[in-house]
């Protein structure tokens, strides 16, 4: 919940200072789509997380299960197969996602070489999203964060060009040769 800084200002000869209340231990996830069609208006899928039992230890991020709500969710919106192209995330590549993908002829799976943020047009949604709903903004509490962030992500879901831009940014087209799935 410590807010990013974009702009601020103090006195001439001053460090300006943005106070923050303590380091909360509640955590948010959140997963996304960036969806492509050629000449089709960009789509953006997302859900949210809140993690409620951070104190005893659970799980601080989307369990592989979340991830298939999430596919089988897109495949009903999109009402077409979908070609995921994804990150290295251990869940990602878990076992049973890749039983669950080679088990509907709908998915097609690529995953990016390691270490390249750059190639995930998704990455540029979170950019996005921390320099505008989320700057400059100290929140008061959870549900202030997750509103910001629905309130945020809603804005871009309705701007397919700013989705158009996060594909352009990292230099991939949907022309792309045919790869071999992995």
């Amino acid at each position: 919940m410590t807010p990013p800084t974009s702009r601020t200002w103090g006195r001439r000869g001053t460090t300006p200072v943005i106070r923050v209340r303590g380091r909360s231990q509640r955590r948010f996830s959140i997963a996304a789509l960036c969806c492509y069609k050629p000449g089709e208006r960009s789509r953006l899928i997302y859900r949210p997380k809140r993690h409620t039992d951070h104190k005893s230890g659970g799980r601080k991020s989307f369990s592989w299960t979340e991830y298939r709500d999430l596919l089988i969710a897109a495949h009903q919106q999109l009402g077409g197969p979908i070609v995921l192209i994804w990150d290295n995330l251990n869940v990602h590549k878990d076992r049973r996602m890749r039983a669950f993908i080679d088990a509907h002829d709908w998915i097609t799976a690529y995953h990016l070489p390691p270490y390249a943020p750059d190639l995930n047009p998704v990455e540029g949604i979170w950019s996005i999203l921390r320099r505008t709903s989320q700057a400059n903004t100290t929140f008061t509490h959870p549900d202030h964060l997750i509103g910001r962030l629905r309130h945020g992500l809603r804005q871009i879901q309705y701007r397919s060009d700013i989705i158009d831009g996060c594909l352009t940014a990292t230099g991939l087209t949907l022309t792309t040769p045919r790869l071999q799935p992995q």
